[in-house]
């Protein structure tokens, strides 16, 4: 009923940018505070950006200054600007919401933790 459509991934070359985009789809009420992660071959899943319903931001050491995220809350999305990439910053990139609250119906209800299915970023050398 609700999804995250995750897009703008692809191939770049070193020092290029690339902008994902996270869409909240459905009869969402709320979309709270959205984060992006990625995850390379092999390793674990990592936080990279945090932005609340304020817009409020936080990320993590290895991408600030190189990468912002951004929110429209008329349009339930969420972004991430990317520049500067390097080839570690190869990975799959999910977003993820916190909570969702969304019509089910005629009911108001909610998700939380809630992922999108992921976009593939690669940085050429």
């Amino acid at each position: 009923q609700v999804q995250l459509v995750e897009s703008g991934g692809g191939l770049v070359q070193f020092g290029g940018s690339l902008r994902l985009s996270c869409a909240a789809t459905g009869s969402i009420l709320v979309l709270d505070t959205m984060r992006w992660y990625r995850q390379a071959a092999g390793n674990q899943r990592d936080l990279v950006a945090t932005i609340t319903r304020g817009s409020d931001t936080n990320y993590a050491d290895s991408v600030k200054g190189r990468f912002t995220i951004s929110r429209d809350n008329a349009k339930n999305t969420v972004y991430l600007q990317m520049n500067s990439l390097k080839p570690e910053d190869t990975a799959v990139y999910y977003c993820k919401a916190d909570q969702i609250q969304y019509y089910s119906g005629r009911s108001v209800t909610w998700t939380t933790n809630y992922w999108g299915q992921g976009t593939q970023v690669t940085v050429s050398s």
